[in-house]
């Protein structure tokens, strides 16, 4: 563990407010492992977000419906382990928070058996008593408005949120509503960064965003994305700040050339037995 890592403190749910107030930036990215996760932390992010996304980059799924609470569950204790001095915020999954009660009890679940600190679901004015619920059970809850990938199917695609002034007041609206309810905070993703602002401006709780402009108090990016561990696609909102993709690749054709033409493993990377058992060994083989 690094010097920086053991000096850093992890966020609470009250210093989320106050650097709202100060107008202070808070780093966030979605990590979805122990390995990844402690890259996060040495590298000094400040929340890990476990995202449903995962389902996406570490699964394959074409969105992120299928996830479930047991995988987001054992995904969240993983980097739990990895970023123990980083706030951890979960993502509960499609299907997760269909009704007050079935939310309470699998927000519950998310921060006795993950260990995270918070958990965000997704929709706004239509999923006030839900978020009031959760909220009400002492649970730290944020939602999420803008483009929601629950939503998917209902926008025919991953689609930009907010083009027109009366879908934006809607989204205004719904940012309110989860303040309302009682959240902590909230997400805003694909919007336009006029509109990002507005919803930033419309409420006091800590909002983060992403692809939705530089006016939230918090920037999330996928870890995949600004790693660079994916070459076929690249969102628009997305900066890469690595090419792990491409140093990945190359270790793997040259791992299996060195396989191909048997130079690997060599000596150095093979054990090896002490002179006289070696000998012993040799001898018995004979014999048999």
């Amino acid at each position: 563990m690094t010097e920086a890592t053991e000096k850093k403190v992890r966020l609470s749910v009250p210093d989320l407010a106050m650097r709202k107030a100060e107008g202070k930036k808070i780093v966030m990215a979605s990590v979805y492992d122990y390995l990844t996760a402690q890259w996060a932390e040495q590298g000094g992010v400040d929340i890990a977000a476990v995202g449903d996304s995962l389902g996406m980059i570490a699964y394959g799924h074409p969105n992120t419906l299928p996830m479930t609470v047991d995988q987001m569950i054992q995904h969240t204790q993983a980097v739990r382990r990895g970023a123990p001095n980083t706030m951890v915020i979960t993502a509960m999954p499609y299907g997760s928070y269909a009704t007050p009660e079935i939310a309470v009890l699998n927000a519950f679940r998310l921060m006795k058996e993950g260990g995270t600190d918070a958990v965000k679901m997704q929709g706004g004015r239509e999923k006030f008593d839900t978020i009031k619920a959760i909220a009400d059970a002492g649970i730290p809850v944020m939602s999420h408005v803008g483009m929601c990938p629950h939503f998917v199917h209902q926008y025919g695609g991953f689609l930009l949120q907010g083009r027109t002034a009366e879908q934006a007041l809607e989204i205004i609206d719904n940012a309110r509503a989860i303040e309302e309810a009682g959240a902590i905070g909230l997400e805003i993703e694909a919007v336009p960064r006029n509109v990002g602002k507005a919803v930033d401006d419309a409420v006091s709780i800590f909002t983060f965003a992403i692809g939705a402009g530089s006016a939230a108090c918090g920037q999330l990016l996928m870890g995949a994305d600004l790693m660079g561990c994916f070459t076929d696609f690249k969102p628009k909102f997305a900066k890469r700040y690595g090419t792990v993709a491409d140093h990945a690749v190359a270790a793997f054709r040259a791992y299996a050339a060195d396989v191909h033409d048997g130079t690997f493993p060599d000596e150095e990377h093979s054990y090896g037995m002490k002179a006289e058992e070696k000998e012993r060994l040799e001898k018995l083989l004979a014999q048999s």
